[in-house]
């Protein structure tokens, strides 16, 4: 009866340790069952699981493998794995998988340590963990102007028997930790995103437009008090929305361009937009505030579609009224609908972007909702929630590493 055999294989990562391994199982005829290796920090750890048939003769292929791994310098160990065990691991293969990404500014053992503890006690195994972030330099990150970026990303098994405790128990660490954990199905649609959709004001940039409007009219704390209320969704956005334009009644239209000069994009946006674009994705902003500053960025950033509110405007002065449809919440999700079905796209296929509760209707139909930097109300809501880096932090969860080029 064949022998299935795991051995692991550790030491000081070099050129050929792998290919000289192997070269001895393939004298034997042995079947490979399943394979992985890392490297961390130039020591190697390669596990094999190998089925030996019985004609090979086990005990001259480990005699062998000892040699060439005292040639090399490697440790080596051989554990024998019963059948029945094994058909118990194939069997598990089959479990559903999540994705659980861990984000902050740095990434200690405390907080792998929370993650873990929470992934067990909800019945998840871990498969794989691996680090997405680039490696930073000890002065870098000890100093306090750098904004370094950390990622981890832990590929578990199983199913949890109660999917909002689970929840709950991430939003809880990352709350207490001052980290953000997110958990996602890791299926095809994650690996095929192909459309961004974003809400503008205090996602792709720090401020919000109608409160810098507001400022230069004189009635910023009114506007100011009434957008809060509007962001926590203690009021209707239509109502609160034609009640805050009204206010800015006969502002100069060249105010709008003294504001747009003075608004920042927010971190990250920049990066993640360019990278998106080369990487074939289609963008868009659905923005609750207007068009004029939405069709700035279209042309600093390059958005393939944008929508938004249109001020009335009648000899250079603000009316105080919009034109057109509003974009508040349910719009924003109909919007998303029509552009997913324009660039023949599946809704799983969609990632949506944004701050306030106006927002939580296209994040809840994306396949990717992203609560970024938001009121608490709709960090609770969303399926995912970003609040310790920037905007460029979404493209790890999309499962992209630095050292692929793509996260700068």
């Amino acid at each position: 009866m064949n022998e299935i055999i795991l051995m692991t294989i550790s030491g000081k990562d070099r050129p050929g340790v792998t290919a000289a391994m192997t070269a001895i199982l393939a004298n034997f005829s042995v079947n490979i069952l399943d394979i992985g290796q890392a490297v961390i920090h130039n020591t190697l750890s390669l596990g094999i699981l190998i089925q030996v048939p019985t004609e090979a003769g086990a005990s001259n292929l480990l005699r062998d493998l000892l040699f060439r791994a005292h040639e090399l310098d490697m440790h080596v160990r051989f554990e024998p794995v019963n059948p029945e065990d094994y058909e118990q691991w194939v069997t598990g293969q089959g479990k559903s998988r999540h994705i659980i990404t861990l984000l902050g500014r740095r990434i200690s053992a405390l907080h792998i340590s929370r993650v873990a503890d929470i992934a067990a006690r909800h019945g998840l195994n871990i498969d794989n963990i691996n680090r997405l972030s680039g490696r930073v330099s000890l002065q870098e990150s000890q100093a306090e102007s750098v904004r370094t970026k950390a990622c981890v990303e832990f590929s578990v098994r199983g199913i949890p028997p109660d999917a909002s405790a689970l929840r709950q128990a991430f939003l809880q660490a990352a709350s207490d930790y001052d980290v953000d954990i997110a958990f996602q199905q890791d299926d095809i649609y994650r690996r095929n995103r192909r459309l961004v959709v974003f809400d503008m004001d205090s996602t792709l940039i720090e401020a919000e437009v109608i409160d810098e409007l507001a400022k230069e009219a004189g009635v910023g704390e009114q506007v100011a008090e009434i957008t809060e209320a509007a962001m926590r969704g203690e009021l209707d956005f239509n109502a609160s929305f034609r009640k805050r334009v009204a206010l800015l009644k006969g502002l100069d239209v060249a105010v709008l361009d003294t504001v747009a000069a003075r608004l920042k994009l927010t971190e990250g946006a920049e990066t993640l937009v360019s990278q998106l674009k080369q990487l074939g994705f289609k963008t868009a902003i659905l923005s609750g505030g207007f068009s004029y500053f939405a069709k700035g960025l279209q042309q600093r950033l390059g958005f393939d579609y944008v929508y938004a509110n249109d001020l009335d405007i009648i000899d250079g002065k603000v009316t105080g009224e919009v034109t057109g449809e509003i974009v508040n919440g349910e719009r924003k999700a109909q919007l998303l609908r029509e552009i997913a079905e324009r660039e023949g796209l599946k809704l799983e296929q969609t990632i949506a972007v944004g701050d306030g509760a106006n927002d939580l209707p296209m994040l809840s139909i994306a396949g990717l909702g992203i609560a970024f930097r938001a009121k608490p109300l709709v960090r609770e809501s969303a399926k995912q929630a970003i609040s310790t880096l920037g905007l460029d932090g979404i493209l790890y969860l999309i499962g992209f590493r630095d050292r692929d080029g793509i996260i700068s």
